[in-house]
């Protein structure tokens, strides 16, 4: 039988109690397959760690972490710690170190539950969020020059390179394609004049590789209204 080794960091506040169930589930999961199993390892890292050690994670946490199948993350932040070193510090840390380059939020309406939607059904909702989860404004790159000063200047820049946007661009036509949706580019450009300009460049070019992908390239703000008014078209 095949044994998955997930390495569970539960987090905080709602996180252990949230993971302890999520760990059922999945256990369930292997019983009814039959051909798989999970052993789960525990590390206690979160912000509770931070109070206690001055660290989200230890120094080797990355080294540790690699030697598992999976890592299973629950619920992450305090009031007692700022938030930029909870998120930075672990989840960040985490997303860079292993290049996990795709956040996948697949939102379906399940069968007998309510949608605060008027006159929305089941199956007029079935979109896949796809967002570049490495670069962008998570790159972390950035300037805090004369701090404290009346002079002080933040610059916070957000990295679009070609690998990245095209990688995860690929990947939703890629998607797409095998469930046979529609996509969505979801862009800024009208305000941010080289990164999404760039961006909207690169979901053209790539494109051209899927003539059979339905498209459509929206400015956020109409993106999010057409969530609301019309999410069947997603």
């Amino acid at each position: 039988m095949k044994e998955y080794r997930i390495a569970v960091v539960a987090g905080d506040g709602i996180g252990p109690e949230v993971m302890a169930e999520c760990k059922k589930v999945l256990d369930a999961a292997a019983s009814l397959d039959g051909s798989f199993r999970f052993a789960f390892t525990d590390f206690p890292w979160g912000c509770e760690y931070y109070l206690k050690t001055g660290q989200m994670m230890p120094a080797d946490g990355i080294d540790i972490l690699s030697k598992y199948d999976a890592i299973l993350l629950g619920a992450v932040g305090y009031p007692g710690v700022p938030d930029n070193i909870s998120l930075r510090d672990l989840l960040i840390r985490i997303r860079h170190d292993f290049d996990q380059y795709i956040n996948l939020r697949p939102v379906k309406l399940l069968k007998g539950a309510q949608c605060p939607l008027r006159d929305v059904k089941e199956e007029e909702i079935n979109m896949t969020f796809i967002r570049e989860n490495t670069e962008g404004e998570y790159s972390g790159q950035g300037a805090w020059l004369y701090k404290g000063q009346p002079n002080e200047v933040v610059i916070q820049d957000s990295v679009f390179s070609r690998k990245g946007t095209e990688r995860v661009i690929r990947y939703a036509y890629e998607l797409a394609r095998k469930e046979h949706k529609t996509l969505t580019s979801v862009s800024k450009a009208n305000a941010l004049n080289y990164s999404m300009v760039f961006w909207d460049s690169i979901f053209k070019e790539v494109g051209e590789e899927y003539p059979d992908v339905r498209t459509y390239s929206l400015l956020v703000d109409a993106a999010s209204m057409f969530m609301v008014k019309d999410p069947s078209r997603f």
